[in-house]
């Protein structure tokens, strides 16, 4: 990877949907080489996917909360938040919190109902998100 490749990057992170040829022009190549860098890049890859975000307001779904869980049952945890449609996002982590869940639901009442749903699986602590600032990779 040379800094063409890492502005390639920057430039896909910053619009996963910019045309080769806007790419091309910020990178100072031409579309053809822009995307053949762009193919080698997926091709090794360092990019994965491309994916859309979302206005969860606009789906109705304004309140974001972490959950972390001390879990009794880690697999079973796993599995409920993985079949739950609220949760987001879950990761396993090392230390004293053993799962962390990203949930986004409609309102408290409907957070109270997922917390009440995952006590069998461990000690839930919730917080809600009051605001984000997304970082980048690059």
């Amino acid at each position: 990877m040379d800094h063409i490749d890492y502005e390639i990057l920057k430039q896909l992170e910053h619009n996963a949907k910019s045309t080769t040829k806007e790419i091309a022009a910020h990178v100072h190549l031409s579309p053809p080489a822009a995307a053949e860098r762009i193919k080698k890049l997926e091709d090794q890859q360092i990019i994965t996917g491309y994916q859309a975000s979302f206005d969860l307001k606009k789906l109705d779904r304004p309140i974001v909360a972490l959950v972390l869980f001390k879990s009794s049952d880690c697999k079973k945890l796993a599995q409920f938040c993985y079949n739950h449609p609220d949760v987001l996002e879950c990761y396993r982590v090392a230390g004293e919190i053993s799962y962390i869940a990203k949930v986004a639901t409609q309102s408290v009442e409907t957070l109270e109902h997922f917390i009440d749903q995952s006590m069998p699986y461990g000690t839930p602590s919730t917080n809600i998100v009051l605001s984000e600032h997304q970082n980048k990779v690059l």
